[in-house]
Formats: C-alpha cells, structure tokens, sequence
C-alpha cells in the first residue's frame, strides 16, 4: 500500500498532547536515587539539548519539502521535538535538578553541533537532512532513551516517554518514507544531488562536528551502564530500513551514514581514532568564542503550557 501523507498528518494531528495533560506533581520523584542523581543531570542536560538539534533539523526540512502534507508534517515534528525539550526539562524540575528558572548547559559537543545548524543548517538540501536525521532519531534519540527507562523508576518519566516514543515513532516513519522516495527517482539526479553537496566546506565541517558527537555520546551511555547490545540494535533500526527497501539502498548517503554508524558503535579503526582525536581538540575549545545561544533555543520551558 502506498504510504499516504495526508493520512500520515491526520493521525499526527489526532495524537497532539501537552505538557498540561501531565500530572507533573504525581507521586514518583522520591525514586530518584542521590547515587542516580549527579550523572542523570548530565544525561538529562544533554538529551533536552539534543531534542533541540532534532528540532532544528526538522525547521530546516520544513523550508526544503515541497508545499502540501508532508510540509505541514515537518511543521508539526519541530514543534514536538522542542515539546519533548521541554518535558524533559520538566522532569530534570521535577526531580530537583534545576534551580530556579535556570537552563541546563549544553556540553561542548552540543553547542558546536547547534552553532554550525544555525548557521548552515537552513542551506542543507532535502537528500541530506532526509538521510542523516532518520540516523540522528535511531542513535541517539532511541538509544538515550532506551537507558533512561532501563534505569529510573519514577512512574511519571515512564509516562512522558510514551507520549514521546509515539511522537518519535511516527517521526522515523515518515523519516525512512522521504528516505525510500529519495532513492526512487533518476540515478542520475541522486549523483549530482549527492555529489553537488558531499564537495561542499561546510558539509564536511558538519560532518567533522557530529561524528564526536556520536562517538561521546555512545561511550558515556555504555559508561553510564547501558548494554552495548541495545545501543547497537538502535543503531541498526537505521540499517534495517534500507534492508527492507532497495529503493533507500540507492541513496549514496545512506551508506556512508549507515557505515559511520556502525564504525562508532564497534570502535572501528581509523575512525574511533579520528573521532577521539576531535573529542580532544573540542575539549580545548573556548566556547567563549561562539555566539549566544540561537535565539529559537529560548523556546525552552518547563512550564506545563497546554500546546
């Protein structure tokens, strides 16, 4: 059956919830451990910030698809990843991480990744923001919150996460969709896309920024407990889509994704060498030198808006 995204927008629109419909004072917060307490501040900080990064993804994918349905998808995927930010810093409130009205700090890797989307990310084309989110949304989306469910017992984070899983769920299907029409045109129109973009500086600076990204990412979640097991099977959620579909198979892009995956996860020589090698340099980096924080990241809130 052909994939229909009219039908696709009716059930993203029937399935809208808000930070209102949660209880956010039910019992369950006590179940967070003072042992838990320290490292799930650093998770939580980087998964809300890595929301954002999906967040602004998708705004830019709402400027490349084409006018009708799957436009007003993506309109409706960026605004549920900045609600999904936004619970989760309702959770790290909840759980008393924060003080006050203060935001948690994106980590360096993160910060980097935001400022070279705010700057670029508006100028990437519909091929590569439609191959390398769909990648984002398995590796780090669905493996961080694989642990975060492992390892915290307060009912109330494993409600949130329902609501989120579902978002995210119709996220990836339409995500491998776009991926699978991407592969089905002219052959020669996917080389030249591919080719026209791949030569591009600011590309491969993208890619020299997410590649560490990943690498961090992957090891301080195993540190922190996760089976490497599961984080390699969220990995491959990505791969097995382009077993299932030829037609995404024929996007050059795909591949080196799909590989680069696969590389981080296993420790692959040279990259794990190249990604460490970058880690280093961007511990040493001043984060003085980058601008302000992108005015769309104000749109963070913990409080329990009703849209």
């Amino acid at each position: 059956m052909a994939f229909a995204y009219s039908d696709m927008l009716g059930v993203i629109q029937d399935r809208q919830w808000a930070l209102a419909d949660v209880d956010w004072g039910a019992p369950g917060a006590e179940l967070i451990t003072e042992e838990q307490r320290p490292a799930l501040t650093t998770f939580m900080a980087d998964l809300v910030w890595i929301e954002h990064v999906g967040a602004r993804g998708f705004a830019a994918l709402t400027l490349r698809a084409p006018d009708g349905p799957l436009k007003e998808i993506y309109r409706y995927f960026h605004a549920e990843e900045q609600k999904h930010a936004n619970a989760e810093l309702a959770l790290m409130r909840r759980w008393g991480m924060l003080d006050g009205d203060a935001m948690p700090v994106p980590n360096k890797n993160i910060r980097l990744v935001i400022e070279w989307l705010d700057r670029y990310g508006d100028g990437l084309s519909l091929p590569v923001l439609g191959t390398v989110i769909p990648s984002l949304e398995c590796a780090l989306d669905g493996a961080l919150v694989k642990f975060l469910l492992d390892e915290v017992r307060d009912p109330l984070c494993h409600e949130v996460f329902r609501h989120i899983n579902s978002d995210e769920s119709r996220h990836l299907a339409v995500g491998f969709q776009v991926l699978e029409q991407l592969g089905a045109g002219p052959l020669r129109r996917i080389a030249i896309e591919t080719a026209g973009f791949a030569l591009r500086p600011t590309l491969l600076l993208g890619a020299l920024l997410y590649t560490p990204l990943l690498s961090r990412m992957s090891a301080n979640i195993m540190a922190m407990g996760l089976d490497e097991e599961k984080l390699w099977n969220a990995v491959r959620r990505y791969e097995k889509a382009g077993d299932r579909s030829p037609d995404i198979k024929r996007v050059p892009l795909y591949h080196v994704v799909r590989l680069h995956g696969m590389a981080t996860i296993n420790h692959w020589q040279p990259i794990q060498g190249i990604n460490d090698a970058l880690n280093r340099a961007i511990d040493h980096f001043p984060v003085r030198a980058l601008r302000h924080a992108p005015s769309w990241s104000k749109a963070l809130t913990y409080e329990p808006v009703a849209k």
